[in-house]
């Protein structure tokens, strides 16, 4: 039997390597337990949000960057380019911007103006419903897996509680509408192109909707429909978006810029984080789909779910 001793494990003595590391799992086991107590505490003393059944409550979403990675207009382009709607060196301007807009995480007014010009004269002269159809393959091509998944969940937490939701965007009008169709979303608010006879004119209608225009589109909307703005709620990355994100009773930043972030804690609004896999920060009083969920919306759904029962 002495033979097969190799086969008998040896007992060792913990060394003091092996204690610290026994001593360190037990300590995150345990924080990550507490963690996940407080969470589900605070997600119980939350007041319902949003509000099922409350018809005079909608949500606003921004687009770029809260709603879908980078800039839906630079991903229109590259679609369009596919097609062979304008040339490689216009094509490059476009890349050069959308990777300006992914690093630095801000609205440069130069490059959106210029993408602006740029998608109006590529557009000139093509009727709306061939870029319609156009924005719907473009979206499966290079959008649909773009979407952010923890926002999503939250614009599907209005919808399951009976309310509208409506996209505002710089975004044209049209590319708005296929993105909030495809996503279950109840419309759209984006900038109109000029058309006559159902031929693009290579002109806007009034100018960009964004920054103060945005927040103009909600207020006319919410008369229009018979909102209470104090009641509904709007999502955005951008401290461009502040005069929209302060007409509602529900502001959140999401995914925020600097500007937006610092302003956030100031006032006191929610903040949702999808961009990274580190918990979301929190600030003011947690609210929906939130507290802890920062990679999907499945923890986001959760989270909603319980506090609804």
């Amino acid at each position: 039997m002495a033979a097969l001793g190799w086969l008998t494990p040896r007992r060792r003595s913990a060394t003091a390597r092996s204690v610290l590391a026994g001593e360190a799992s037990a300590e995150a086991a345990r924080k990550s337990s507490l963690e996940a107590q407080e969470a589900t505490q605070a997600a119980e003393r939350e007041p319902e949000f949003p509000v099922i059944g409350d018809d005079r409550a909608a949500a606003f979403f921004d687009l770029d960057n809260t709603v879908m990675q980078g800039a839906a207009l630079f991903h229109f382009g590259r679609g369009l380019y596919k097609r062979k709607f304008f040339e490689t060196r216009d094509l490059a301007k476009f890349a050069w911007q959308q990777a300006w807009f992914r690093l630095a995480g801000v609205e440069d007014p130069e490059h959106m103006q210029d993408a602006r010009d740029s998608a109006l004269s590529i557009v000139k002269g093509h009727r709306v419903a061939e870029l319609e159809t156009i924005g719907e393959e473009i979206y499966d091509e290079y959008m649909a897996d773009r979407i952010w998944p923890g926002t999503r969940a939250l614009a599907q937490a209005h919808l399951d509680a009976g309310q509208k939701v409506w996209l505002v965007t710089a975004a044209p009008v049209e590319i708005a509408q296929v993105i909030a169709r495809r996503l279950g979303l109840t419309g759209a608010l984006g900038t109109v192109a000029e058309s006559v006879d159902g031929v693009y004119t290579g002109k806007l209608v009034g100018e960009p909707l964004h920054g103060p225009a945005k927040a103009e589109a909600v207020r006319a909307l919410a008369t229009a429909e018979g909102l209470h703005l104090s009641r509904c709620a709007a999502y955005s990355d951008s401290h461009n978006d502040i005069p929209m994100l302060s007409l509602v009773g529900h502001p959140y930043a999401i995914n925020p810029d600097t500007k937006l972030r610092k302003h956030a804690r100031e006032k006191d609004w929610r903040l949702r984080d999808y961009r990274t896999g580190r918990k979301a920060a929190k600030v003011g009083i947690p609210a929906a789909a939130g507290v802890g969920a920062v990679a999907g919306g499945t923890a986001a759904a959760i989270a909603l779910s319980r506090r609804r029962r």
